[in-house]
């Protein structure tokens, strides 16, 4: 007999529902495999609840994958996008106040990671980057947490993001249990950088320019840093460009001396910027991202273009001297810097091609904040 003001049907329907948990609380209990981006076969239940992140940038791709349940499973993270991004880490709050009250954790990269909170805060899942496998080979910190019943995965999106970006959103996919998000925000990925290189191949004898990556100036006085042949080297060699420090620096990150610079003259010089008003205040970097003001980034970009390695060269007195948000180096969104690239690189090519409405798109399919430009900018007369 049916349990009062319960009909027969709802006895049926909450005995089926009843069973159904059952049965996922089975399939729960089972372990799983799942390969990182170093090819460590990591065991662990999915999908996971609870995660924590070695890196808050990391949101950056989860968000894209959760939506509006992005800081669900979260329970503390890295306090480098508050301090390296912070404009994204204030939109992030705005829309979701609890990500303010996450727990920091530390950097395992910057040997500040506290093991004890971690097993306090008891994820099932420690995600790192890449960069953090060194620092935590060298602490043990995988067979410390493995104890306590945590897995740790690494992902990458920095090293060489065209390679990585793809596995390590399907491997963010199987832990949140988000696979066919996370295909989609992949096809979408590579149709968006298929509009650039489908062109650039198209044209084999293209006039590649000479393009000087300026990393993060006026963060300090030095100069000048640069990329290899990956990352931000990369996407301008897929771009239509020739990269000056894929010639010179023999691995992802290096610095090119201003004479060089002076001798090489290159046709485009494209600084990176960020908001650093924690990490470096008073700084004469440009301050780009969601929300920036673009006519003080302006100022800034036109002001470092006055500097001995930049100031008497073609770039700068054709006025082919451009301004791009840093953080596209550590995000899954290199599609949109790449697709930026392209137009100030070859803009009779790529009239068509908008990065802003790409950067929509993006976030009106994928993401749980509105979009809010200032990711690049160009000094006055700039195509």
């Amino acid at each position: 007999m049916a349990p009062r003001g319960l009909s027969r049907r709802g006895l049926l329907g909450t005995m089926a529902f009843g069973a159904s948990l059952a049965l996922v609380g089975a399939a729960r209990s089972q372990s799983f495999t799942v390969t990182d981006i170093l090819g460590r076969e990591v065991a662990l239940r999915l999908p996971v609840r609870r995660a924590l992140l070695g890196e808050g940038r990391q949101i950056h791709a989860i968000a894209a994958l959760e939506g509006r349940a992005a800081f669900t499973r979260i329970v503390g993270w890295g306090e480098d996008l508050e301090k390296a991004d912070p404009d994204s880490y204030r939109a992030y709050v705005e829309g979701f106040p609890d990500a303010g009250r996450l727990p920091k954790v530390g950097s395992v990269a910057a040997g500040s990671f506290d093991i004890e909170q971690a097993v306090a805060l008891q994820p099932d899942v420690l995600i790192l980057n890449q960069e953090a496998e060194s620092a935590s080979r060298d602490a043990r910190l995988v067979e410390k947490l493995g104890r306590a019943g945590i897995a740790v995965v690494y992902i990458d999106f920095r090293h060489a993001p065209f390679r990585n970006t793809d596995p390590s959103l399907r491997l963010l996919g199987q832990l949140f249990g988000r696979e066919e998000q996370a295909e989609s925000l992949i096809a979408f990925r590579n149709g968006q950088i298929a509009r650039v290189t489908r062109p650039i191949a198209a044209i084999p004898d293209l006039q590649r320019p000479l393009v000087m990556v300026d990393r993060i100036p006026g963060y300090s006085d030095g100069c000048c840093m640069s990329f290899g042949n990956e990352n931000f080297g990369l996407m301008v060699e897929m771009a239509g460009g020739r990269n000056l420090g894929s010639e010179l620096l023999p691995g992802t990150f290096g610095t090119i001396n201003p004479e060089t610079i002076i001798a090489r003259d290159p046709d485009v010089v494209i600084v990176t910027g960020g908001n650093w008003n924690l990490l470096a205040p008073g700084g004469n970097w440009v301050g780009l991202g969601p929300g920036a003001d673009l006519a003080m980034a302006r100022r800034k970009l036109e002001a470092l273009a006055r500097r001995p390695a930049f100031a008497q060269g073609k770039a700068v007195a054709e006025q082919r001297i451009h301004a791009i948000w840093h953080q596209f180096y550590n995000s899954p969104y290199q599609f949109a810097a790449l697709q930026r690239i392209a137009r100030w690189l070859h803009p009779e090519l790529f009239r068509d091609l908008d990065p802003d409405e790409t950067m929509r798109e993006l976030h009106e399919r994928f993401l749980p904040i509105p979009y809010r430009p200032g990711y690049w900018v160009e000094s006055s007369g700039s195509q």
